[in-house]
């Protein structure tokens, strides 16, 4: 059975301020979607409703058509569901081996070896410094780690958070090319939260995109790149 991760209705609420008014999105394992709009559209708090890091006010979080809204994030991974967040979060001052193994606290400790030469052949620089201190790494390295380090749960979906921020063309361009790796040698169904508009219409199959916390705009990827609404969506965003 292909898992379908869900959306429906969705309101969250900043205490009195509304973040995300009624959105309705869906991802399936296997498909890439991206999740565009200008800062503050409501896109990080999408993929936290997912997680369960933010409560919401109304609506639903479905898993494969079960009603999983409220429940805890600690949960998310046993559920299939793994996040790779905004600026990373990896452990600094623990090595690339111990971050990975973080990640797989989740799964038997049978399957964790081969979950970890998963990772290591998918990323083979995080196996040449698996001894080495997280926080000594380059940027697009670190990037690596925090993807691997959501694969070593196992997930059915990853919800990727600005995978590309602060990273250079090139490095953007073999992050990308992991994401649709993980979508299609693992089957993992992908959100993708990405301010590189171009980019992320080039991995993903299907947009959404948010504007003042509602969707403005939804299709196939190549739909979305040449709608007018795409850009109204981004005040002041360069042509």
């Amino acid at each position: 059975m292909v898992r379908r991760l869900e959306a429906r209705d969705l309101v969250v609420n900043y205490g009195e301020v509304p973040g995300v008014k009624g959105i309705s999105l869906h991802v399936e394992q296997g498909e890439i979607i991206a999740l565009l709009g200008a800062n503050g559209a409501g896109k990080s708090t999408t993929l936290k409703a997912f997680m369960g890091m933010v409560r919401s006010k109304s609506g639903a979080i479905l898993l494969d058509g079960a009603d999983v809204t409220g429940e805890p994030a600690y949960t998310a991974p046993r559920r299939g569901v793994a996040l790779v967040p905004e600026g990373r979060r990896i452990f600094k001052r623990m090595t690339v081996k111990e971050n990975l193994e973080v990640g797989g606290v989740t799964r038997s400790a049978s399957e964790r070896p081969a979950l970890l030469a998963q990772v290591y052949t998918m990323f083979p620089r995080l196996q040449e410094r698996s001894t080495q201190l997280a926080g000594t790494l380059s940027g697009g390295e670190q990037q690596m780690l925090a993807i691997g380090r959501a694969l070593m749960a196992k997930p059915d979906f990853i919800l990727f958070d600005e995978p590309s921020l602060g990273l250079a063309p090139l490095v953007t361009a073999s992050v990308m090319d992991a994401v649709r790796r993980i979508s299609s040698e693992f089957g993992v169904g992908a959100i993708l939260v990405e301010q590189n508009v171009e980019v992320a219409l080039d991995v993903a199959s299907r947009a959404y995109v948010l504007c003042r916390g509602q969707i403005a705009l939804e299709g196939e990827s190549d739909a979305v790149r040449v709608d007018p609404a795409l850009r109204q969506a981004y005040l002041g965003m360069s042509h």
